[in-house]
């Protein structure tokens, strides 16, 4: 069944990439990492820490943070003691991750409306700081520069970002609540060049062809705007070069009824300025800004799970890759270019990270 799919998959791709007037794919997979203990089936974000060249992994199965080098694409270990797969997804967990603190800590969104605080030096959760909702803390992002961390519960009503501290004490320094995200938040990404956050609105006032890019400022703890961005239902999000934002969009699946396409906001102008025609469905998104490549899975596109590979200098498609079972997370190493993805039980390798790469 698995291998059917993937092939229904690769065989829409290839259309797609037809009509875009690529001649050939340059991704293919290269190998796959085996994640020991439970089997890994429940999972959610995956982040590549650039200096530390770790990739840490949102593990519901296992209720952990899973750690892996990549590098040599290996498993490293995991830190246990999170809250896992509940049955609901609404309050299961871990859920979003990220590095903070020159990467020393790893920083979860938990399904319990928490955040842990993992020490990478000892291997442990040295803090838990609740948000006060009443369902998961989802996906977040780092402001280093300013030392704080955001995180978006998006599944309580209305969705809510929570800033903290990244400095000890951890001290809760806001809370935005997005009264008109009637499709709860998604994707959050800390964008250097103006130092703010943004944050995906899939939808806005229960218009789906309605959805935008919130810019929040760290340091006054406010929303400043959000740009409208249209039939995207954006959830990915990956920050380019020189302002640019790729949005990973859920547009193009039977639930929704839109055109499958990408969006591209700069950050500068304030607006969309491309849109990239022909896949849709997609979940996370990351660039790998030394390659001038953003990425996208397509957890939901409807010919199967599939990676779609952006080139981030003309806002083009390059290609699309089938991909796995399960596959909604993305993250990439900007050091060997290597492309991982987590797959579930279903897939050949029984719940793997698949690497994809040009070699």
């Amino acid at each position: 069944m698995a291998k059917r799919m993937m092939t229904t998959a690769f065989a829409a791709a290839l259309a797609v990439l037809g009509a875009a007037g690529c001649a050939e794919a340059k991704m293919r997979l290269i190998g796959t990492i085996a994640i020991p203990g439970e089997t890994f089936d429940s999972f959610d974000i995956s982040f590549v820490d650039q200096a530390t060249n770790k990739l840490f992994i949102a593990d519901r199965s296992n209720k952990s943070i899973d750690i892996f080098d990549v590098l040599t694409s290996t498993y490293i270990g995991r830190v246990a003691g999170l809250v896992g797969f509940t049955g609901s997804n609404g309050n299961a967990g871990p859920n979003g991750v990220a590095t903070a603190n020159h990467g020393t800590e790893v920083w979860a969104g938990d399904g319990d409306s928490t955040v842990k605080v993992i020490d990478l030096k000892t291997m442990k959760i040295v803090d838990t700081i609740a948000t006060g909702g009443t369902k998961r803390a989802d996906e977040v992002g780092v402001d280093p520069k300013d030392g704080v961390f955001a995180v978006a519960n998006d599944a309580d009503q209305p969705p809510f970002i929570t800033l903290i501290s990244t400095k000890p004490g951890h001290k809760i320094l806001g809370k935005i609540v997005f009264e008109h995200a009637t499709d709860g938040i998604e994707q959050t990404q800390y964008n250097p060049e103006d130092g703010m956050f943004y944050t995906d609105v899939p939808e806005i006032d229960k218009d789906k062809t309605k959805g935008g890019l919130a810019v929040i400022d760290p340091k006054t703890a406010k929303l400043v705007k959000i740009i409208p961005v249209d039939n995207c239902i954006p959830h990915g999000q990956a920050q380019g070069k020189a302002g640019k934002i790729f949005l990973g969009c859920n547009a193009g699946t039977a639930k929704n009824g839109l055109p499958p396409q990408m969006s591209v906001v700069d950050a500068h102008q304030g607006k969309v300025i491309a849109t990239i025609a022909g896949p849709g469905g997609s979940d996370e998104s990351a660039a790998d800004n030394k390659n001038d490549t953003y990425y996208s899975a397509l957890g939901n596109f409807p010919a199967g799970p599939t990676l779609t590979v952006i080139d981030a200098k003309t806002n083009t498609l390059k290609e699309m890759v089938p991909t796995g079972p399960g596959a909604h997370s993305v993250a990439v190493s900007e050091k060997n270019h290597r492309v991982f993805i987590p797959v579930g039980k279903a897939a050949p390798c029984g719940g793997c990270v698949m690497v994809f790469g040009e070699e």
